[in-house]
């Protein structure tokens, strides 16, 4: 381990490796689930992911769906423009105190 006598350097590590434990067991909880794979994208690729996902979603209940063609949104839903975000779940032990 890299030894440092900065305590600001110290508190951040300690910091840190708590919340590494956060975060691996977060991978563990997406493990054998059919949405692991798209854990391992980038951000922006989730969005697009997740906006490919609501949109077949609702195409495949029936509803109209259309790309909306402007940054205002991201599709046109039975006539209604809507602006789609997704996010996977993340899980947390414990709320991180300073």
């Amino acid at each position: 381990m890299n030894q440092n006598t900065d305590p600001e350097f110290n508190f951040l590590s300690a910091v840190s490796l708590g919340l590494k434990a956060d975060y691996d067991s977060e991978e563990n909880y997406w493990a054998g689930s059919p949405f692991e794979w798209i854990k391992t994208k980038p951000s922006r690729t989730i969005g697009a992911i997740g906006e490919k996902l609501i949109a077949a979603w609702f195409a495949g209940r029936g509803y109209s769906v259309a790309r909306s063609g402007d940054s205002e949104a991201d599709r046109v839903i039975e006539g209604l423009r809507v602006e789609i975000k997704f996010s996977t779940e993340v899980m947390h032990s414990a709320p991180l105190a300073v």
